[in-house]
């Protein structure tokens, strides 16, 4: 019963012969052995031999364990069909994400306009002999000038990205 839960165990935390008997500091041949039941480890070695394994030396001495592989084809299957969910789950997400902040920049981009439009470029009746005033008012111009250029551009390109990024059925 030993060798067979020895063997089991091995297995199952996915050592080999050499490497269990490297971390005993012992021959591969004599884990060989314990594992055909032709000996059997004294009580300080059966101690080491529990502490490597992780299990107790109860285990090690009592009912017979059930060998199991450490990833078998169904665990690794399982694994990867979460992992597909997940990146599904992201993919859906991501999208959502780019196209609610596609219909929010669309939004501000005609609030803006709207804006510019109600105010009527009122800079331009300043009295620009103020280096101050002459300043501010070029800038804002500037602003208002590269606006109604950009954003036009921008809001087909929003527009056309919508339409890309809605729910598909």
């Amino acid at each position: 019963m030993l060798n067979e839960n020895m063997k089991a165990i091995r297995k199952s935390k996915g050592l080999s012969q050499q490497e269990l008997a490297v971390k005993l500091n012992i021959v591969r041949q004599t884990v060989s052995k314990w594992e055909q039941g032709l000996s059997v480890p004294d009580s300080d070695m059966l101690i080491s031999l529990s502490e490597v394994l992780e299990t107790p030396v109860s285990t090690l001495l009592g009912e017979t364990v059930i060998e199991t592989e450490v990833d078998t084809l169904k665990a690794i299957s399982e694994k990867l069909e979460v992992i597909n969910l997940q990146l599904a789950q992201r993919k859906t997400t991501r999208r959502k994400i780019i196209h609610w902040s596609l219909i929010s920049l669309c939004a501000i981009i005609v609030i803006v306009f709207v804006i510019l439009l109600e105010l009527e470029s009122s800079y331009l009746g300043w009295n620009y002999s103020d280096p101050e005033t002459a300043v501010l008012g070029v800038a804002f111009h500037s602003l208002e000038w590269l606006f109604v250029r950009v954003a036009p551009i921008i809001l087909i390109g929003a527009i056309i990205g919508i339409f890309l990024t809605r729910k598909k059925e």
